[in-house]
């Protein structure tokens, strides 16, 4: 992934222009939509779910794959289903509205 100077000031928008596509592919494919659904709820209860402690574990997600050299390649891997699961997340609680910088 490329990581733009100031990805981290808005982490939920920089991840929904990288993973948005891929959030639309598990739209169609059950077993991909099943793995996203079942990281989601792994977030949701590790978490509360508000705007400011997604975006905090995104931000602490995505340090713990640059640390390992992760790099994204496409593949349903657990990384790239976790980074869906919570672009999914951000859209369906509403933090990726103009409204809010998420």
């Amino acid at each position: 992934m490329v990581f733009d100077e100031d990805w981290s000031t808005s982490p939920l928008t920089w991840l929904e222009e990288r993973m948005g596509a891929h959030l639309a592919r598990a739209a169609g494919d059950p077993g991909l939509l099943a793995a996203v659904d079942q990281h989601a709820a792994a977030v949701r209860d590790a978490i509360t779910l508000d705007q400011e402690t997604l975006g905090d574990y995104l931000l602490g997600f995505l340090d713990e794959l640059r640390e390992t050299g992760w790099t994204y390649t496409g593949d349903d891997d657990f990384a790239e289903i976790r980074l869906t699961a919570i672009c999914w997340l951000a859209r369906e609680s509403g933090f990726l509205t103009d409204d809010l910088p998420a």
